[in-house]
This record gives structure tokens, C-alpha cells and sequence, in this order.
């Protein structure tokens, strides 16, 4: 037997076993003044590829003055306690309405934050009796629902639809011996590839075999579709998902989320969602803030057309000049290399310290131990200038990876005196 605190010493998750690098450079990183794609990191001031804020509506003067207002008028302790018990307004139902009609549902259920949503979705959703079909890259929120979930459950690699159509033979067959029935559950769009989920195919077997889908569209929604609705409007099977979510953390550059569909399957959500109906209700701020972002996205189309501008200039010029970035359907743009911890860590210095580029650094184990991808987030805010300053620095990373530059140095001298 050993201390409990004493095991956690031992056993330190993945990341866990680099926390001895600096704080606040490789992992916590601060980055400092208004948001946007110019700030200030380590006292310098870099360009930002990394905010979640798709539409450049985090500073947009509209919602801060929606927000400034709302958060005068309410404070931020409006409503005090739960929905279900003393925490439900007139606003809250009205931003419900509105997102509801936005992605063409009968009803939406405003969720406190997206990650805890998704996970208490999926714990009320299945009992021990129904079986759960997922995509094998879906989000760390979904896995953990999935993980709660005391049934059987059944991964499929990656939008691999053969595989997928293999799942469900055996769901099919587990759920008829249970009685029980089948959640499917992927992406709109994937957060690290960029593809979007294969949404038509799966609704297509719909025809084949019976099972419902609950889709978490958190990058797709306000990027993609013709209105903005998301991937589902992109593929056109938006009235096929059973269950539309999305969190306000990305195109809606707030706190939040919400989940759409059919309105028994949202009042029985409103009373089965652990983490609504033991949790503070969304702050009115939030709510108010949330309907100005909304009206944004349905009344400003060139919004999402300047986030697209940004994106294929970015992509485009990224694959013009060699370097691979995926199967990306969306703004998300994963940049793939092929090296180890040491060289990511070299190489995300030099873009932050000599070419002034701030942008996330993915490595083992989120990514298999030999690739090193550098994610970069587009905005609506950004500039063509930008976009030039960033390919110049991306095609001089990479001649020095090719040149062997960063294995030149051991990561501990590079992070030694920091």
C-alpha cells in the first residue's frame, strides 16, 4: 500500500513528466494585453495564431459594449442558483429560442460550459443496457462521457465508414440481446485535424440501422455552412443530427455552450443533465453577451467571409510552399513535422523568440512520438500581412529542421536559465 499523494508522484500523467520546464513558456503560457492577433508574450509583443475567436468578435465594439452594459445592469451573480430551482430568466429562454432557430432545431438547453456539458449529455442520454459508437479522434470531453459510461461501447478509427458500418453491426446485435439502444457520437469538425466528420455517410446508414447521433460541432459552428451554422449545414444533413452541440468558446469568443434538437429530447435533457441541474445558472452577462454574438453571426455575413479570406490565403500558401497540413476542411490548420520533443521545443523558441509567432506546439502523446504539429487558428481579425509574415517564418523553420539546426541542442540547454 502507498500514500495516495505519494502514487501521483509516481504515476504523473504523460504531460505531467515535463512540468519540470519553466512555467508559463511551453505549458501555461501567459499571454498578455487585448485580445487579438497581437499580443504580448514574455514582455515582447508576437503575432497570435492561437485564440479561439474565429470571427474576431472578441473585441468586436458591438459585444463589448453588450457586455460592458449587461454586466453594469446585472452583475455577474445574476441569477443566483440552479435553472431547475432559481436561476431561469425570460433571457435565458429567449437565447435558447434564438439558437434553436439559428441551427434549425425545435429547441436548444444553454449548457454552463461545453466540456462538462458534453460529458453530463452522454451520462444522461445511456443507462447500462444501450451501447455508444464514437470516432476514435473525438474530443477529450467525449472520451470522458464515453468513459462514464457503464454500458459497451465501440470506437471506430478515424471517419473510417467501413469500420464505422462493422461498429454497428455489433452494437446492433449487442442492443437487441440488452434491449438497449445506440448513441453515435463524432465530430462536426475536429479540432486537431481540421476535417470535418463524415456526417452524410453516417446519417446515410440511418436507412440500415437504428441508432441516434449526437454531434459536437464546437469549430464548426459559425465557420462553416452557408449561414454558419455549422458542419451539418455544410453537408446538408442538418436536420439528420438527432443532437447538434456547440460550445460559445470559439466563433462566439465567450464562455458557454448549447445543445439543440427535438423538443422531448431537450425536456428530458432539462431534467437529466447533472451538471445544469446541480450547477449556477449562466450569468445574465453572459446570456446577453451571447444573443449580441448571435445576432452578429446571422447579421454579418462578412464576418465569416473575412475569416475564409484569412484561411485559404493561410492554407494555400502553407501547401504552395511544401508542407502538409492534413485533410483540413475548416479553418483549424494543423502544420505536420516530423521530429521529436527536443526539436518541438527548439523550434517553437525560435518562432516565438526570433520571428515573434506564437502558435500551439502539439507533440507525444497527443500526437504520435515522431510528428511535431504546430496548430495555427485563423481569424477574421487577422491581415494578409500576417499571413505573409507567417509562411516567411514557416519556410525558414523549416529549412532549419531539414538542416538538422534543432537537434543541435539538447532541450535542457535550450530552457536552462529561463
Amino acid at each position: 500500500m502507498v500514500d495516495l499523494f505519494e502514487k501521483l508522484k509516481m504515476e504523473a500523467g504523460p504531460l505531467a513528466k515535463y512540468s519540470h520546464l519553466p512555467d508559463d513558456y511551453f505549458f501555461f503560457p501567459k499571454l498578455e494585453g487585448e485580445v487579438g492577433p497581437r499580443m504580448h508574450f514574455m514582455g515582447r509583443e508576437v503575432l497570435n495564431w492561437s485564440l479561439n475567436n474565429y470571427l474576431g468578435l472578441a473585441n468586436h465594439p458591438e459585444v463589448r459594449k453588450a457586455d460592458t452594459e449587461a454586466t453594469e445592469r446585472y452583475g455577474l451573480a445574476n441569477p443566483m442558483g440552479a435553472r431547475m430551482m432559481s436561476g431561469n430568466s425570460v433571457m435565458h429562454l429567449e437565447f435558447e429560442k434564438q439558437l434553436a432557430d439559428f441551427v434549425k432545431k425545435e429547441d436548444a438547453m444553454l449548457l454552463n460550459y461545453g466540456y462538462q456539458g458534453v460529458v453530463s449529455i452522454i451520462d444522461a442520454l445511456v443507462d447500462r443496457k444501450d451501447i455508444i459508437v464514437y470516432d476514435a479522434e473525438s474530443h477529450a470531453c467525449i472520451i470522458d462521457g464515453v468513459r462514464l459510461h457503464i454500458g459497451k461501447r465501440f470506437v471506430f478509427p478515424h471517419n473510417n465508414m467501413e469500420n464505422f458500418e462493422k461498429q454497428l453491426q455489433r452494437a446492433t446485435k449487442l442492443a437487441e440481446e440488452t434491449g438497449g439502444g445506440i448513441l453515435v457520437i463524432t465530430e462536426g469538425v475536429f479540432g486537431m485535424s481540421g476535417d470535418m466528420g463524415n456526417l452524410k455517410e453516417i446519417v446515410e446508414l440511418k436507412k440500415k440501422y437504428n441508432f441516434r447521433l449526437l454531434v459536437d460541432d464546437a469549430h464548426g459552428f459559425g465557420t462553416m455552412g452557408k449561414t454558419g451554422a455549422g458542419a451539418g449545414e455544410e453537408q446538408g444533413v442538418q436536420d439528420q443530427i438527432d443532437l447538434y452541440f456547440s460550445t460559445f468558446a470559439k466563433s462566439m469568443a465567450s464562455i458557454g455552450a448549447f445543445v439543440a434538437g427535438q423538443k422531448h429530447i431537450l425536456k428530458y435533457l432539462r431534467y437529466s443533465t447533472r451538471s445544469q441541474i446541480f450547477a449556477k445558472s449562466l450569468p445574465l452577462p453572459l446570456v446577453v453577451g451571447g444573443m449580441k454574438r448571435l445576432e452578429l453571426l446571422r447579421t454579418k455575413p462578412e464576418l465569416k467571409e473575412n475569416l475564409w479570406k484569412i484561411v485559404h490565403a493561410l492554407q494555400g500558401g502553407l501547401r504552395d510552399r511544401g508542407f502538409y497540413i492534413g485533410p483540413t476542411t475548416s479553418p483549424v490548420t494543423p502544420v505536420l513535422f516530423k521530429g521529436g520533443v527536443g526539436e518541438a521545443a527548439n523550434m517553437a523558441m525560435d518562432l516565438r523568440e526570433n520571428f515573434h509567432i506564437f502558435c500551439s506546439v502539439i507533440i507525444y502523446p497527443v500526437v504520435p512520438k515522431d510528428v511535431i504539429i504546430f496548430r495555427i487558428i485563423p481569424t477574421a481579425a487577422h491581415t494578409m500581412e500576417d499571413v505573409e509574415e507567417t509562411l516567411t517564418a514557416f519556410s525558414e523553420l523549416k529549412h532549419k529542421l531539414d538542416e538538422g539546426f534543432y537537434r543541435k541542442e539538447e532541450l535542457v540547454s535550450v530552457t536552462k536559465g529561463m
